[in-house]
């Protein structure tokens, strides 16, 4: 079940809140908790006890740390390492067993069977939530003491399957009192249209041009280049989307979940990049590996080293395959030459020059990014972007070629104005300036539901990208 369809719209949503506002206030985590288990079911049916069983044994770890912090140290490293190898065995097995599998078989030239172990939706972010807080706990947070407290915390269907990467200590007290108010639910109607819209009329029409690239009949240079820009403006809408509908789904229930994406097209340095492109994972890594490595407050080849390790890891989260690892260190690459040598440059370089900088490194790497699915591997990747700079011999423009520059301009123009700040700030600064005009907001909640069901019933089944990882 995904938030951008019909069943999810019309049947999921309005039950569950229904539920959830008829039902006192003892029982909303009982209407929630059963939620997020039909939620899930509903997609992976069976695979629900994994999740299920990744809440009970973190859980109990919490409270046995807790219960032995100041008392059987031993007791409480036991217990955390334990959860550690317990969700990173999880994930390692589901996720990355038929990848070591082919990495051990084209290294040795052996012929091991693959397993063929499907990925479960959701996996990689559910496990991060629940590491984060056993290690919390370690480092001195207070455990839950109610089971299904917790296991309402890590099955919340607004951010379960594709984040934001919610950690305990941000819900906690929600978890057990919070507030329900008619703006607070108006304000999460509003950023759920937002992200509605961004999936279904912006990131799902790019997304047709970018699967169907690979069977082309012609390809040229500009094509190459639609084919990127394309992909860096779909991959934001649709995983911006997806944070915003969540974030807005939260509001509902009374949750505030953290920001994740910040106008990150904007920046002008890769570092400033990455504070803006999925937050909560980054600031994951930052806190729970990058800071435990010793950040940067170590000598130039530890920190290399650490900044390698993040991002390695940063890359393999996102997929088992090579094309991902390369794309993290690819960015960890840009990190370092930006404070050895880059970052003084950028200073002191026009705004429009660091802007122009960030997205062409961007856009190169999304492309390595994509290759895996669209574009027949890392090989193929690398010739793509060969492709954009002129070395394959192709054309740089046919009749072709400006018809699809046509049929895509309008949605590209509007894709990139809305990657800036520049229409909310035109919005609000409107409301401001005449508040008779706060019907704006509602009418444009109306008017997005209107049009996004009206695409959704006459288009295909369109997952979001991030449901992959």
């Amino acid at each position: 079940m995904v938030f951008s369809g019909i069943p999810f719209l019309f049947y999921f949503l309005p039950a569950v809140l229904l539920l959830y506002y008829l039902a006192p206030r003892r029982a909303k985590n009982y209407i929630l908790l059963a939620a997020g288990l039909v939620f899930y079911f509903y997609g992976e049916q069976l695979l629900v006890l994994l999740m299920l069983a990744t809440a009970l044994v973190d859980y109990t770890v919490g409270r046995l740390i807790e219960r032995f912090r100041d008392k059987k140290p031993m007791v409480t490293r036991f217990a955390l390492a334990f959860s550690l190898i317990f969700d990173l065995g999880v994930l390692a097995y589901y996720k990355y067993v038929d990848f070591f599998i082919d990495s051990f078989n084209r290294l040795f030239g052996t012929a091991l069977p693959l397993w063929g172990i499907a990925l479960p939706i959701g996996i990689s972010f559910y496990t991060f939530q629940s590491l984060s807080y056993t290690i919390d706990v370690y480092r001195g947070e207070r455990a839950e003491k109610n089971f299904f407290t917790y296991a309402t915390y890590l099955t919340l269907f607004p951010q379960l399957v594709a984040g934001p990467i919610v950690r305990y200590r941000e819900v906690a007290d929600a978890l057990n009192q919070r507030e329900h108010s008619v703006s607070g639910f108006a304000e999460g109607a509003f950023r759920f249209a937002v992200g509605l819209g961004k999936k279904v009329l912006i990131a799902d029409q790019l997304g047709e041009f970018v699967a169907g690239f690979a069977d082309l009949p012609e390809k040229t240079v500009l094509l190459a280049w639609l084919y990127a820009i394309l992909f860096m403006l779909q991959i934001y809408y649709d995983f911006s989307g997806y944070s915003d509908m969540a974030i807005g789904l939260g509001r509902f229930f009374g949750f505030s979940f953290p920001e994740n994406f910040n106008y990150p097209y904007t920046a002008r340095s890769v570092r400033d990049f990455w504070r803006r492109w999925h937050i909560t994972l980054s600031s994951w890594f930052r806190d729970y590996v990058y800071i435990p490595l010793g950040g940067n407050r170590v000598k130039l080849p530890r920190w290399i080293f650490n900044i390698a390790v993040v991002w390695f890891l940063t890359g393999l989260w996102h997929g088992a395959d090579v094309t991902f690892i390369l794309w993290g260190l690819y960015f960890a690459l840009f990190l370092v030459l930006e404070k050895l040598f880059l970052q003084k440059w950028l200073d002191k370089a026009p705004k429009a020059v660091g802007h122009l900088y960030l997205l062409l490194v961007v856009l190169l790497g999304f492309v390595i990014f994509s290759a895996s699915d669209s574009l027949g591997g890392l090989s193929g990747g690398l010739a793509h972007i060969g492709q954009m700079f002129g070395f394959g011999g192709l054309p740089f423009v046919t009749r072709q070629t400006l018809f699809y520059l046509r049929d895509y301009a309008l949605i590209v123009v509007i894709a990139c104005v809305g990657a800036t700040p520049l229409v909310r700030k035109a919005v609000d600064a409107l409301v401001k300036k005449r508040p008779a005009l706060s019907w704006v907001k509602p009418v444009a909640v109306i008017l997005l539901l209107v049009l996004c069901t009206a695409e959704l019933a006459d288009a295909g089944f369109h997952p979001f990208l991030y449901f992959n990882f």
